[in-house]
């Protein structure tokens, strides 16, 4: 049994490396070194530090948010705590990818606390709104800069309408979901649906069903407050970010092109089909961005900076890891 999880784990490693690569090497098949080369010269590395900067009070604010969250759950911990935990996340992420590496802040959280159930539904309640908010401001974005009317397709408005409907059902959706009364109904309904899947997927979308029902009894202002911190530490500040590269690599865009590539980048990020998110976060930049005129090689030095930021953080987690583990011999010693 474990000879064949390790398998398991090996062919989807060797999946993610194959992904990773290919995309890749796609990018750099569209790319000119000499203009790339060019662009890393005349690029404006001060908006370099401001991007990690952000990133560092990005990271805080979600510290704040997610303390709120587990005390809602009981859960005591400071926001220092938290934003270590979230640190070493994202250390793990360059090899953990989405919502895999979310298992560690998991366990340290967990081990913090001591109450492992409430930090899987503080954690579950915290992803699917942060997933949630970022779908809802990318599409209204797609709503409003409609990018396929500059792609010269035919029947432009179809996106704009598809994304606009798509973004009102999510919204009614949540509404519903939430209410305590139809909601619960809503959350038995959907285990119904998902007995058929076979047994591993069907346990892990009942556990997540569950720890939804456990946030139906939380009042209206407690979900609206965590919303409004939400939107700002997540696509306000991530704008602000995209922004940032894109004047670090003096790439010029419409402001609402970063908020849609920023909700589909992060989106994606929480697939497990890449490693740290190479490729995809790439591919899609120097892609999609070529539609509003950006050179390619601007498009991937912006993609580096962005990338940048998670080497960064993956940096801080390295040392908060270090610290935990020295505090930890000089207590047994």
């Amino acid at each position: 049994m474990e000879s064949s999880n390790k398998n398991v784990k090996i062919i989807k490693l060797a999946f993610r490396i194959v992904i990773t690569s290919g995309l890749l090497l796609w990018v750099f098949s569209q790319i000119d070194f000499k203009e790339f080369w060019l662009a890393a010269k005349t690029a404006r590395w001060e908006f370099l530090l401001a991007v990690w900067v952000t990133t560092l009070i990005r990271f805080w604010i979600r510290s704040i948010k997610m303390q709120f969250i587990l005390r809602r759950q009981n859960c005591i911990v400071s926001v220092g705590t938290v934003f270590c935990a979230s640190a070493v996340t994202s250390l793990y992420s360059m090899v953990m990818p989405g919502l895999l590496s979310t298992g560690v802040k998991w366990y340290i959280l967990k081990k913090d606390t001591g109450k492992g159930t409430n930090v899987f539904s503080a954690l579950v309640y915290n992803q699917l709104l942060t997933i949630i908010v970022m779908g809802i401001f990318g599409l209204v974005a797609l709503v409003v800069s409609n990018p396929t009317s500059l792609a010269g397709i035919k029947r432009s408005w179809l996106l704009p309408a598809i994304c606009g409907a798509v973004a009102t059902a999510i919204i009614i959706a949540c509404f519903l979901l939430l209410n305590r009364q139809i909601g619960s109904k809503i959350v038995a309904a959907l285990k119904v649906l998902i007995r058929p899947f076979p047994s591993k997927m069907r346990q892990k979308g009942e556990e997540i069903l569950e720890q939804v029902g456990i946030f139906q009894t939380a009042g209206a202002s407690f979900h609206l407050l965590v919303t409004v911190i939400t939107i700002i530490a997540t696509p306000v500040m991530g704008i602000v970010v995209y922004v940032l590269s894109a004047k670090g690599a003096n790439l010029v865009a419409p402001i609402g092109v970063f908020v849609w590539l920023a909700a589909l980048v992060y989106v994606l990020g929480r697939v497990p089909m890449s490693i740290a998110n190479l490729g995809i976060r790439e591919s899609l930049l120097v892609s999609l961005l070529s539609l509003y005129g950006v050179e390619k090689s601007a498009a991937l030095l912006m993609s580096m900076i962005l990338f940048s930021r998670l080497v960064f953080m993956a940096l801080v987690g390295a040392a908060c890891q270090l610290y935990w583990l020295t505090k930890q011999k000089k207590s047994t010693a």
